[in-house]
């Protein structure tokens, strides 16, 4: 039983810490991206004074300031909880009475390590970010692929092609929508199919750190989705485009995307269970066998069709 919970304990350690270390990454080169962008005379009137690019982008390790704060925070709420999180991995009174320990090698890899690998991320990336012309930094150009339309390719109606190209301008919103529903569908329903793998504690985990990310990358995007064209929408407004119209042709083409991301997430959380019970629980007795939990599949689909729905019609 201890072999099991201490198994359980690193298999969902490794799952919720890779969807972080990824979601991290992103986030961190997306805004770090969004600032270039939008102070880009800044940065080029700063280059034009004779500043080199290292010296410019050297500062960007303030980035690294929020990814401090939320290591702390987390690992002093962490040891603050862990006494409580004992006495309920060992409810029953199978294990000998233990008390959580302080190690400095632990603070250090999850507190000092990832402040100083994303400050270092943010200074590199906009390193090469700004290595663009003066001229094009202060003129806030950004470079964006053009391409030449056969003659050949279907005139599409305005609402279509406004759908289609709004999702080929911003590529990484559609990772954010599609990441936002593999995070939902795959932690809602691993937390309710683990009840004969692990205590309620590791599936409470499992689904507040699923719906956290889920709606916080959600909402991130979709509403730089909406920033991003205000201005198409006021036209659409201006020439009598309906509210349904210009929410169908801005955020509608994303529901696909979510809807696949979705179906990976389902897939994605039945393997791990799978791989997490014939792989790591395979020399440990009484383990019950595990199959696809469809009820859970039935609740997390009509939970996440209305949570999003709701989102983008508000």
């Amino acid at each position: 039983m201890y072999d099991a919970q201490v198994a359980s304990g690193k298999v969902i350690a490794c799952v919720s810490g890779g969807c972080f270390v990824a979601t991290t990454v992103v986030l961190l080169i997306f805004y770090v991206k969004n600032y270039i962008d939008s102070h880009g005379k800044e940065l080029g009137i700063l280059k034009a004074l004779g500043y080199s690019n290292i010296n410019v982008a050297k500062h960007f390790w303030v980035f690294g300031i929020s990814v401090f704060v939320g290591t702390v925070v987390r690992y002093v709420a962490a040891m603050v909880y862990m006494p409580t999180f004992y006495d309920v991995q060992n409810d029953m009174g199978l294990f000998p009475q233990m008390q959580p320990e302080y190690h400095f090698f632990l603070a250090f890899s999850l507190i000092v390590f990832p402040t100083v690998f994303f400050m270092l991320l943010a200074v590199m990336y906009a390193f090469f970010k700004i290595k663009s012309p003066i001229l094009g930094l202060l003129r806030e150009a950004q470079n964006v692929k053009v391409k030449v339309s056969n003659a050949d390719e279907v005139d599409l109606p305005f609402l279509t092609e406004l759908k289609k190209n709004t999702l080929k301008r911003r590529k990484i919103l559609v990772f954010f929508v599609g990441f936002s529903a593999f995070c939902f569908s795959a932690m809602t329903q691993m937390s309710m199919s683990m009840d004969d793998l692990a205590s309620e504690n590791f599936s409470f985990m499992i689904i507040s750190i699923g719906l956290i990310l889920a709606f916080m990358t959600l909402l991130m995007s979709l509403t730089s989705v909406v920033k991003s064209n205000t201005k198409t929408i006021a036209m659409m407004k201006v020439f009598g485009y309906s509210q349904k119209e210009c929410s169908d042709s801005i955020l509608g083409g994303y529901r696909s995307v979510s809807y696949m991301g979705f179906v990976v997430g389902t897939v994605y959380q039945y393997l791990l269970l799978k791989i997490m019970v014939d792989v790591v629980f395979a020399d440990l007795e009484n383990i019950p066998k595990f199959s696809f939990n469809f009820k859970a599949l039935a609740v997390s689909a009509a939970a996440f069709i209305v949570a999003y729905e709701i989102i983008i019609y508000c």
